[in-house]
């Protein structure tokens, strides 16, 4: 696995940590509701606070395996079925919810893709 696929496999992860901290850790917070174009009102609501938290929590799992793929097994494979489960994702939330999810969470995991490839 190259270094720079290294580094993008490590800017996602990053990503996912700071999104897991917007939906678990900082969930009612005027930052989160600017990122998800909400209220702080709407995301103080229980309903709504604990389906944050319970996404905020897959995204840090997915952070994770991001790094034990990259870091601790070295495994190519593996990081490329985690970039493409993270594109489908970003594809159906681009397709069902705001066309920019594409870009915003599947930009750098398409490009760390386009480094595992070549």
């Amino acid at each position: 696995m190259s270094l720079i696929t290294k580094i993008f496999a490590l800017l996602v992860a990053l990503e996912f940590l700071y999104i897991f901290y917007l939906e678990t850790l900082a969930t009612a917070s005027d930052k989160t509701a600017k990122v998800f174009g909400m209220t702080a009102d709407e995301l103080k609501r229980d309903s709504v606070n604990t389906l944050f938290k319970n996404q905020g929590v897959y995204n840090g799992l997915i952070s994770v395996l991001i790094l034990i793929a990259v870091f601790a097994f070295s495994s190519k494979t593996a990081l490329i079925f985690l970039m493409i489960y993270i594109v489908a994702v970003a594809l159906y939330g681009s397709l069902t919810s705001n066309p920019k999810i594409i870009l915003m969470q599947g930009g750098l995991a398409i490009l760390t893709l386009i480094t595992c490839i070549f």
